[in-house]
């Protein structure tokens, strides 16, 4: 099993792996290269958002800066708008779905580290210094109509259902249910989502 597919099935995997060293430099290059394009320039954003991304939907607009890992696992639905200074840390699957809105900010995590430093590193190497720290993922899946608050975090393995509101700052470790507004720290959902005028 290769270092990329282990990421991928959330064991145990080394970042340090060079397929997945050259991925991450490959993602940072096109990220930085989609930042320097003018506001205007539509079709270049669309190129480099063709050769990051794992997979989207129409009408998908990213706000420079953006950063993300690997850029390969992050898939958009249809009618999505991600707002400035946004981070997915995307080794692991991020799936978000249509007529999503991510305010400035939000960071999506997929990747977690063993809590003890002694797994998370290993033993030293003979000059004193360490490897790569292991890692492991959990996918984030994000569905449709969802609103994310300005500077949320979304922790590794998190599902957001579809209708729902995560409000400003919040910090989502556990599932929310769909049709919900959810917010706090940790994020829980605080009152059904239902048209104003139903």
């Amino acid at each position: 099993m290769t270092e990329r597919e282990k990421m991928l099935a959330g064991l145990l995997y080394d970042c340090g792996d060079p397929e997945l060293l050259a991925q991450w430099h490959k993602a940072k290059d096109l990220v930085r290269d989609y930042g320097l394009l003018d506001s205007q320039d539509l079709e270049g954003k669309d190129r480099i958002l063709s050769q990051l991304l794992g997979g989207r939907g129409r009408n998908l607009w990213i706000t420079p800066p953006f950063y993300v890992d690997y850029g390969c696992n992050i898939f958009f639905g249809d009618n999505c708008e991600v707002n400035l200074n946004c981070v997915f840390l995307d080794d692991g699957r991020i799936t978000i779905g249509d007529n999503a809105l991510i305010a400035p900010g939000v960071q999506i995590y997929t990747a977690f580290h063993p809590a003890h430093p002694a797994d998370r590193f290993g033993p030293p190497k003979e000059d004193g210094s360490f490897s790569f720290c292991k890692t492991q993922t959990a996918p984030v899946t994000i569905g449709d109509n969802v609103w994310i608050g300005g500077g949320a975090v979304i922790l590794p393995g998190v599902t957001i259902g579809d209708n729902v509101v995560i409000g400003a700052g919040s910090v989502v470790t556990k599932d929310i249910p769909s049709d919900t507004i959810a917010c706090g720290n940790p994020c829980r959902a605080v009152r059904e989502n239902r048209p104003e005028n139903a």
